[in-house]
């Protein structure tokens, strides 16, 4: 379906940015991972699918690296028919206890990351398919682009900025093939949510599943978590012509948190 096609994951060595990688070159669309840590790992597992892969290590809170990665997937490949927003930070506190680093870090990488590698995106896109435009920008805001928790206020305003951002983008190219929208996850096993299980349960003298509990419990009337392969099958629809005329849309797969 995708065959042909340049997707561009931030935060994708590992978690939710390579499940949806994966899901996309199973499509066969090539890939630009983008991220820290193990890099030949996640490119192993993207080429095993049979299409290309290329990775750039810029640093998502620094213009000038977004910029420089995204003329690098447009050396490499053409241009970048598919953008997944999908980089991000956390960091937990009371407001009036918030490191002012921390929180300028969050909106950085959460929000204005965003903001930049669409506004280099777009050109190409729009002027792809004869000038009718053809693209697709996903953004992995989180269900805390719909609602709030405590100790949160960073997370939770970038998120919510990062679903208006969706809205705008869509507008501006609603007459066009070019499409935007968001995806809210709830809770999601990556690594980065197994320390807090981890956590949890060594502070509470309980067992992992007992903390895995606790944790979805709180929130997510499913008691489950949402998988990066979910993920990646909602970024793979809203790429498959179903997907043509949804636009600006804040799509939860949050087991029925923001139901409640």
């Amino acid at each position: 379906m995708l065959t042909g096609k340049t997707a561009l994951v931030t935060g994708s060595t590992s978690g939710i940015g390579l499940g949806i990688a994966k899901a996309l070159a199973e499509q066969g669309a090539n890939i630009v991972l983008n991220g820290f840590g193990d890099v030949e790992g996640p490119k192993a597992v993207i080429a095993a699918l049979g299409v290309k892969v290329a990775y750039h290590g810029a640093d998502m809170s620094k213009p000038g690296e977004i910029e420089q990665m995204m003329k690098f997937a447009a050396a490499e490949f053409g241009r970048v028919d598919i953008l997944v927003n999908n980089a991000g930070i956390q960091h937990v506190a009371r407001i009036e206890n918030f490191p002012v680093e921390k929180w300028d870090a969050v909106m950085a990488i959460n929000l204005s990351s965003a903001f930049h590698a669409t506004r280099l995106a777009l050109p190409a896109m729009l002027a792809a398919d004869g000038g009718k435009g053809w693209g697709r920008i996903i953004n992995l805001a989180s269900v805390h682009g719909l609602v709030g928790s405590a100790e949160k206020s960073a997370y939770v305003a970038a998120k919510h900025g990062l679903v208006g951002l969706t809205k705008v983008t869509a507008l501006e190219n609603a007459t066009t093939g070019v499409t935007c929208n968001a995806i809210c996850p709830g809770w999601v096993l990556t690594p980065l949510v197994q320390k807090q299980v981890d956590a949890r349960a060594g502070s509470a003298g309980i067992s992992n599943q007992a903390a895995q509990q606790q944790l979805l419990g709180e929130k997510e009337p499913s008691m489950q978590f949402t998988t990066p392969e979910d993920l990646g099958a909602l970024a793979v629809f809203f790429c498959s012509p179903a997907g043509n005329n949804i636009r600006g849309v804040a799509w939860n797969m949050d087991g029925g948190w923001a139901a409640q």
